[in-house]
């Protein structure tokens, strides 16, 4: 399956929720996504602030390729976005091009 690091953030009841920085596996066909044990579908552009759904519970996310300038949340709140250890490397690296933070854990922290 193919693979790419990607922003997730957890809409619930909100315009925004908890955020990570993740790698993603991406269907056979490309119509569903796979992340942390979650598997995720496209609302197809029905969504309110959101452009996926967990497949499981209904629940809405907003899904999208990282920004180089770290600007990733859909309505640009400085709220810290968690990265995951095993992308953190990468992230840092090759999308915001800026390897002195590869120790840095999140975005938008103090």
């Amino acid at each position: 399956m193919k693979t790419r690091i990607m922003y997730i953030e957890f809409k619930g009841e909100s315009l925004t929720g908890e955020a990570r920085i993740g790698r993603v596996q991406f269907s056979k066909t490309g119509k569903s996504i796979h992340y942390d044990g979650k598997t995720f579908q496209t609302l197809g552009g029905q969504g309110y602030k959101a452009n996926y759904f967990d497949v499981e519970t209904g629940e809405h996310y907003w899904i999208s390729g990282c920004k180089k300038d770290g600007g990733d949340r859909l309505y640009g709140e400085r709220i810290p976005i968690h990265i995951d250890e095993d992308v953190k490397e990468e992230y840092w690296k090759e999308i915001r091009n800026r390897p002195n933070n590869t120790n840095n854990k999140a975005i938008n922290t103090k």
